[in-house]
């Protein structure tokens, strides 16, 4: 556990390792900071670890606050803006005391809506989080906000705010690099559209971006993002 003020709460954090550059990993809709262990990444990641290559940080989100959740949408979108702020600040803040290194840039990863986490943080904080793994994400934050739109919900929203970037703020955004993966299997629908549209978005505004998409044999599930990290980690770590 660390104090997540901007939460208004501790919130839960596993990591893994001795040294190395710190990683952060984003939960899917399930939003426990263990999940990465208990479905196999970390091990996916072992190698790396144990060499002290990286650090492994697992927050836990409020993914059931912001985005699947019931309540109204003005609170739940910004409820994802106080955990942004956690993230941003006093998350980092943290990491970069537990690896003694002051101004370290963790690249960010997260699988379905922690593939929406991960890109986030690389679009809007490019000089905190400059690379980022998404898989089977979904970029058009609208799916969970039942309508309701404000300027939170926009610049959460990667297809919406990422299309109209221009002059400095779209040089600003071009200092990062993401990863999209999606497969075009079972239980994609939604995501792989989406990580084509965005993936084309990126493309058009010389944004650094590298798409991955993945046969029908592939399914939204964490057998396959196993196999898509283990592709994709030796380039995004390096």
């Amino acid at each position: 556990m660390i104090p997540g003020g901007a939460m208004g709460r501790n919130v839960h954090l596993w990591a893994y390792g001795w040294w190395g550059e710190p990683v952060i990993a984003f939960p899917s809709a399930a939003g426990m900071a263990h999940e990465w262990q208990k479905e196999g990444m970390v091990e996916v990641l072992a190698p790396y670890i144990n060499a002290g290559k990286i650090k492994l940080y697992c927050p836990e989100s409020n993914v059931s606050e912001a985005w699947t959740g019931k309540k109204d949408p003005a609170w739940r979108i910004a409820r994802h803006a106080a955990y942004e702020k956690f993230v941003t600040t006093e998350l980092l803040a943290f990491i970069r005391q537990d690896c003694n290194m002051d101004h370290v840039t963790p690249p960010v990863m997260g699988c379905s809506l922690g593939g929406l986490y991960a890109a986030l943080m690389t679009l809007k904080h490019p000089e905190l989080f400059p690379r980022s793994l998404s898989m089977s994400g979904r970029y058009d934050a609208t799916n969970f906000t039942d309508g309701f739109q404000n300027a939170e919900v926009y610049y959460n929203n990667p297809l919406a705010f990422v299309p109209n970037l221009s002059g400095a703020a779209l040089d600003r955004t071009r200092k990062g690099r993401l990863t999209l993966v999606c497969g075009r299997g079972p239980f994609e629908e939604g995501c792989i559209e989406e990580t084509i549209a965005l993936a084309n978005v990126l493309q058009d505004k010389a944004i650094p971006c590298e798409r991955d998409i993945w046969g029908r044999d592939s399914k939204h599930d964490w057998d396959w993002w196993q196999k898509q990290l283990r592709v994709h980690a030796p380039r995004v770590l390096a």
